[in-house]
């Protein structure tokens, strides 16, 4: 997270519920869409704040990253870079791997939003 705020991103990170056994994949995958989101937030939306939500389940951990609405105009936000535009398709394929759900879009705020639940159960097996 130092790097995603060295980068002038303010992150809150909320946790909810109690962290049991998470198999290290479900727990690799979720770090990951997470890292994935924040860059994204970073590279595409100018904002300045995100907050990222952990829920722990007993028999699912989910994430979400949520980011304002940007506070730059939309002109000066930086387009994407050539060979961009695959973190979406990557944070999805991780949680398909585990059997998951994961959505990613706007919110009615203006911001967006980035979902991906992992099932525990499917896991473990």
């Amino acid at each position: 997270m130092s790097q995603v705020r060295d980068a002038g991103l303010q992150v809150w990170i909320n946790v909810e519920g109690q962290r049991g056994s998470v198999p290290p994949g479900v727990d690799l995958s979720a770090y990951r869409v997470i890292q994935e989101a924040l860059t994204n937030v970073i590279k595409h939306a100018g904002s300045a704040a995100a907050t990222v939500t952990i829920r722990y389940r007993d028999d699912s951990v989910t994430v979400e990253i949520a980011n304002q609405a940007p506070v730059v105009p939309a002109a000066r936000i930086p387009a994407p870079r050539a060979g961009s535009g695959h973190g979406i398709i990557g944070m999805r394929e991780r949680v398909a791997v585990f059997g998951g759900e994961f959505s990613a879009g706007p919110r009615p705020d203006g911001g967006f939003l980035v979902r991906a639940c992992f099932p525990l159960a499917a896991a473990a097996r």
